[in-house]
């Protein structure tokens, strides 16, 4: 069966495929662009309508739910990894927070594919391009005054909305020598940053209707629609393989005459390259599947974010200092999540040299993470019990707890992305390899030994909170507790913080103009491209990859 014929054809209606087919046809009115998207429209959810909705997303229709293979480094646990069912993609249901990471890892990133265009200067045009920035003393050589994307400061959303623990919270951290920085979307986020969100007036702002793309004539968009190929043919210059169409499960098929482009996250993206026919030759042979271009890095290289979440019962409950106290009865507390700052911070360098020779590593002086400028670890303090669900812990959401997640954001460990069917609605087979590295056991290490002690060796924390709500079968963490006492609580409750991405990489399975290796009019747009980890939530990040990737494919 085969479809009408379009000009661009796009896999995936997440974050970056409604970017780019929007700023496509904003470019060329007179093209004609598919949009193929296995989820739903999503627009007007009840789980998109407000922003505390987002905590109620996680195992919904919403959310493929997938679980990794058991994590040897893990109990060999199977661990929970979300990703957006639907248009939109983790616009629709992620937690809004709009970070953009650390210069120096950008840097890394045009060192490593050797294109200065991946820099922190190469990208900051469409960081800005995607947002408007509405804080009063926002610097606008840093930041956009007239993009899509609306994001403020917590303290700049609304003047009601003043949560009673920012200021305890900011005397805590200085006490530990974490001192308050003016903006930390500005390159250097190291320190103490003050939560950015993107809702506007206190809804969210899906990629699919800030686009509009539903609306724009010569752009069609299918939902709930599976892609099983890209159709692949002879008749590319010097004797390559090009990319010509799609086929659905269904077996209907659409033909592009310029290109097709896959952005179908770091999970999907590799999963249809590689049903494509695209990967290593082994990995294919498995599922039945004749090879078409040998690129054997496809599904490698992929990282995520890890985290451990802790919660913690409030000393002072009664002062109305969490989700579900009756004392926040006012709209602005609805506006966003209750959360004030994002701590951005380095492990011990003695600690990271000792991992980093545990890992085997060479040239450990020059490594990347032990320059000054390095971000190892963020730590968030939220006020509501996240993460209880996920995590299978009974928290209650009554305004009694509160939550301190720790992320490693300079993670070393690396997974793989594989087949477990030659079927697309299989989902694919996820083994983020999680805390297989002494270096990222040290950076957690250290991030969770420094929030307990924010909580429980400082005045301003010991007024705050009474005692931890412990993982099952642990007992309660503190400053000085051991590597090994850390370690088996992280084996038994850690997990991903929602931020995948590699398996696609820049340098490995595309090209630094994002054209997969070996087949023509096949590129990839989204997370799975980023060839090391940024220190950053994903979503400014990836507007802007696909902002930068639109410029790249109409020139």
């Amino acid at each position: 069966m085969s479809g009408p014929t379009y000009d661009y054809i796009i896999i995936g209606g997440g974050i970056a495929g409604c970017t780019l087919a929007g700023r496509l046809y904003e470019r060329n009115d007179s093209i004609k662009i598919l949009v193929i998207e296995a989820g739903s429209d999503v627009a007007n959810h009840p789980l998109t309508q407000s922003p505390l909705a987002c905590f109620g997303a996680h195992f919904s229709p919403l959310d493929w739910a997938f679980k990794t293979v058991p994590q040897a480094h893990l109990d060999n646990r199977e661990c929970y990894n979300s990703a957006a069912r639907a248009l939109g993609g983790g616009s629709a249901i992620n937690y809004g927070t709009w970070t953009r990471g650390s210069a120096a890892d950008y840097n890394r990133w045009g060192e490593l594919v050797k294109d200065k265009n991946w820099s922190y200067e190469g990208l900051l045009p469409y960081l800005r391009k995607t947002e408007t920035h509405f804080n009063a003393d926002a610097d606008t050589t840093v930041h956009g005054v007239d993009g899509p994307i609306y994001n403020v400061s917590i303290s700049q959303s609304t003047p009601d909305r003043k949560y009673p623990l920012r200021e305890p919270l900011r005397a805590a951290w200085d006490r530990l020598g974490v001192k308050v920085i003016e903006d930390a979307n500005a390159g250097t986020p190291l320190g103490l940053g003050e939560l950015t969100e993107n809702w506007r007036d206190g809804r969210r702002q899906i990629a699919s209707e800030v686009f509009g793309i539903k609306q724009l004539p010569g752009v069609t968009v299918l939902t709930e629609t599976v892609v099983q190929r890209v159709l692949i043919e002879d008749g590319g210059e010097y004797g390559r393989k090009r990319a010509v169409g799609v086929e659905l499960i269904d077996g209907q098929v659409y033909r592009a005459n310029q290109e097709v482009i896959v952005s179908a996250g770091a999970y999907r993206t590799p999963q249809v390259l590689m049903l494509s026919g695209i990967g290593a030759s082994d990995e294919l042979s498995k599922h039945g599947i004749a090879q078409t271009v040998d690129v054997p890095e496809v599904g490698r290289n992929f990282h995520d974010h890890f985290a451990f979440v802790q919660w913690w019962k409030l000393r002072h409950p009664e002062k109305g200092l969490s989700i579900g106290t009756p004392l926040w009865n006012s709209p602005a507390y609805g506006v966003g999540l209750p959360c004030d700052w994002v701590a951005t911070l380095q492990a011990p360098r003695d600690d990271l040299i000792r991992a980093l020779g545990e890992d085997g590593e060479n040239n450990i002086e020059g490594h990347p993470y032990l320059t000054p400028d390095s971000c190892h670890l963020e730590t968030l303090i939220v006020y509501a019990p996240a993460g209880a669900a996920v995590s299978q812990v009974d928290v209650p959401m009554d305004g009694t707890y509160i939550a301190s997640a720790v992320l490693g954001m300079a993670t070393t460990s690396r997974g793989r992305i594989t087949l477990a069917s030659a079927d697309a609605t299989t989902p694919p087979l996820i083994d983020p390899n999680y805390y297989s590295t002494e270096f990222d056991r040290a950076v957690l290490r250290a991030g969770i030994r420094q929030v307990t002690g924010l909580f429980l060796d400082t005045p301003e924390g010991q007024e705050i909170v009474e005692c931890q709500l412990t993982h099952h079968g642990f007992g309660p963490l503190n400053a000085r507790s051991t590597d090994e006492e850390i370690d088996a609580q992280v084996r038994s409750g850690g997990n991903t913080f929602y931020h995948p991405a590699g398996s696609a990489a820049m340098g490995k399975v595309v090209d630094s103009n994002l054209r997969v290796y070996g087949v023509e009019n096949l590129r990839v747009v989204d997370a799975s491209v980023l060839p090391l980890p940024i220190t950053a939530h994903y979503q400014a990040l990836t507007y802007a990859l696909a902002e930068k990737a639109a410029d790249i494919i109409s020139s």
